[in-house]
């Protein structure tokens, strides 16, 4: 690890970089591009960047216009916004015609903080994977966000990325290749596997290190692909490992577990265990209480290995 970075900083990075490669790249945003970090690319290519305003709705239709012409948008807001309130127009305006839009979400989770439970999205993944034809990114660090925005830029068709608001650890370096749909093998193990997603995939590695010292050696896979999900590396955990945890900073209903599990269900039953918000919604704090509050920490995944492999066969 080399220092920590937030993933909307990498965000507004990478769409400078690209802003400067690819002249169809253009940006909207909904009166928050300070805290998206798309302001660097306001002031790079002004003609390029459009501020909606507070009218959420109207960034995603704005949006949808633009990749009908050619184009190829960011919209960026936060995650509650940027998919809640602007449902029906990702749905109807965006994916039902197969539109080339990239709807860049930041402060996502309890790990928003003090703005409380009407900020911290926890039902995002959920919606987005429920949208047909929906690619749903999730990075574990800067330098994935910074990967998987070139990739999303690349690929046509609606994409969802999902980013964070704090700083969290970089486990990658510069050459890491981010591949839609293809999971991140961060550590090798034989006993059980933790698949996690976003901030979650550094606690998972130090939930590895607390495990190897008592002698539990487990596998961990960035999973920063929610849909398409890495079938592949599931079902071979599974097979190799046989007993699955996921952690993810989202309601462990319709995220990234449920995502697995209803692979595991169909192709390779494991005893499995589900880390992420139990059906709830947050409330204010700051991040590191309130990942403590919810059961998020590198402890409370050792504690759910350690139930897991009680089930194993």
């Amino acid at each position: 690890m080399a220092g920590k970075k937030a993933t909307r900083d990498a965000y507004g990075e990478a769409l400078v970089e690209l802003g400067k490669e690819n002249p169809q790249i253009v940006v909207l945003d909904a009166d928050l591009s300070q805290s998206t970090k798309t302001a660097a690319f306001a002031r790079t290519f002004p003609e390029r960047f459009v501020q909606i305003g507070i009218a959420e709705q109207d960034l995603i239709g704005t949006a949808a216009g633009l990749a009908a012409a050619g184009k190829i948008p960011f919209a960026s807001s936060f995650a509650v916004f940027a998919t809640g309130r602007t449902y029906d127009q990702i749905r109807n305006s965006v994916a039902y015609g197969k539109l080339n839009v990239k709807i860049a979400a930041t402060h996502a989770g309890v790990t928003v903080g003090e703005d409380g439970g009407s900020h911290q999205m926890l039902e995002d993944i959920a919606l987005m994977r429920a949208v047909p034809g929906m690619t749903v990114i999730v990075p574990a660090d800067a330098v994935e966000a910074k990967a998987a925005v070139r990739v999303a830029a690349d690929y046509v068709g609606p994409v969802y990325l999902r980013m964070g608001r704090g700083g969290w650890p970089v486990l990658f370096d510069e050459n890491h290749e981010f591949e839609i749909g293809k999971a991140a093998l961060l550590k090798e193990g034989d006993m059980a596997t933790i698949i996690a997603c976003g901030i979650m995939v550094s606690q998972a590695m130090e939930a590895a290190k607390l495990l190897e010292a008592e002698g539990i050696n487990v596998r961990v896979l960035d999973m920063a692909t929610i849909k398409p999900l890495d079938i592949d590396a599931c079902v071979k955990a599974a097979q190799e490992t046989g007993a699955i945890v996921t952690a993810e900073e989202h309601n462990i209903i319709g995220g990234l577990g449920s995502a697995v599990s209803e692979i595991l269900g169909e192709q390779c039953p494991v005893p499995m265990e589900r880390v992420g918000v139990k059906d709830t919604f947050g409330q204010s704090g700051t991040p590191d209480q309130l990942l403590e509050f919810y059961g998020l920490t590198a402890k409370d995944i050792v504690a759910a290995v350690k139930r897991v492999l009680k089930r194993k066969a």
